[in-house]
């Protein structure tokens, strides 16, 4: 009897082997540009996103269980809405901070919804009401709603959860932002590594005991580490420790830890994998970015589970056939026999994408994904 995706993918987290690789793509943005546009194909109208999945063979990326709600004290927190807009702003006893972002009330594939657009570090004087937000912020535990989402999913996958950034990262993707944050790590190098402190303290003392105690097993804890923004020489002072002493917390509740690699990581392979993760989750690859599948799997072996292997460029139109047909047989070729792989769309199912070649994977899946798997 053939096993489910959920039985699939525990497999693979307990180093297992089932029956064939776990195929999950997500199709969420293509499935909503779908809808926002008016143009779902017929035989998908009426259906909800697991149920188009389900259509097109592939499992439920099941990313949407928390286990924990944000809590702030002491402030006053406004959520702000204009158009393209969103807005949260933070007033302390020690000024403003506002975070904005970008909406798309019609998902395209130049539009992310929810992108970074405003960072709240403007000057010297904000990372002290930053500090204050940190050491004023508290996770409640939600574990009941993770248990019924869990539920939901059934066995149509398996969730994982996201429990946000590391500190490093967070301060140069949400606080600074890319274009911005090296500069303050020079020209305040003090207050910098001094709100590093205070954020890494605070996620030591709230944030992990309540995922540790949590009912979830895969926690997904970091997000776009790149080989440019997070080098190697950064990567191993600000990141590796963070995640060395967390993923052994997890590890010792027997839970995995994974990262959101929808990035180059060409560079970081090696930084990865001594930092603990046993997952890289929406895993890029060349031809869309450096890296490629060949190189993650000579850095990682079976100790990194890759989750991903078909960047969303090969789906698109402007991908010629052929190639695409010669890119999976190398998948195929490279993944063999199958340990420490899910197969899946890095990052998404874009809207442009062709559903068709969704699809064609599925069949591939089905016709050669068997464990062991052997190259075709």
């Amino acid at each position: 009897m053939p096993m489910t995706n959920r039985e699939r993918i525990l497999a693979v987290l307990d180093k297992r082997g089932s029956d064939r690789i776990p195929w999950i793509a997500r199709l969420d943005l293509w499935y909503h540009a779908r809808l926002a546009e008016g143009n779902l194909p017929a035989r998908f109208r009426g259906m909800n996103l697991v149920e188009v999945g389900r259509t097109l063979r592939t499992g439920n990326p099941a990313r949407d269980g928390r286990i924990f709600i944000p809590r702030y004290e002491k402030m006053e927190v406004k959520s702000e809405r204009a158009p393209g807009v969103a807005r949260q702003r933070f007033i302390t006893p020690y000024g403003e901070v506002c975070f904005g972002r970008i909406l798309s009330d019609k998902v395209s594939g130049t539009t992310d919804q929810g992108l970074p657009l405003e960072h709240p570090i403007q000057n010297v004087e904000d990372y002290r009401i930053l500090e204050y937000v940190a050491e004023h912020t508290y996770y409640d535990p939600c574990y009941e709603d993770y248990l019924a989402y869990e539920r939901a999913v059934g066995d149509d996958g398996f969730p994982m959860v996201s429990c946000g950034d590391c500190p490093f990262h967070y301060f140069l993707l949400h606080l600074a932002g890319y274009n911005q944050a090296y500069f303050e790590m020079v020209d305040h190098p003090d207050e910098f590594e001094h709100l590093l402190t205070v954020m890494t303290q605070v996620e030591k003392e709230r944030l992990w005991p309540v995922v540790a105690d949590s009912p979830a097993r895969l926690i997904l804890h970091g997000v776009h580490f790149d080989s440019q923004m997070t080098p190697p020489h950064l990567f191993r002072r600000y990141i590796t420790p963070y995640y060395q002493e967390f993923s052994a917390l997890l590890h010792a509740r027997g839970k995995s830890l994974a990262w959101h690699a929808d990035d180059d990581s060409q560079d970081i392979l090696a930084e990865v994998k001594a930092a603990g993760f046993d997952m890289s989750e929406c895993f890029c690859t060349a031809p869309m970015v450096e890296v490629t599948l060949e190189e993650a799997r000579a850095a990682w072996g079976a100790d990194v589970i890759i989750f991903g292997g078909v960047p969303s460029i090969v789906l698109e139109p402007t991908f010629p056939v052929a190639e695409f047909e010669e890119y999976m047989r190398g998948v195929f070729r490279t993944i063999a026999p199958g340990d420490a792989f899910i197969l899946g769309v890095a990052d998404n199912v874009m809207p442009t994408s062709l559903i068709e070649r969704v699809e064609r994977i599925s069949e591939l899946v089905e016709q050669h994904g068997a464990y062991p798997v052997q190259p075709y």
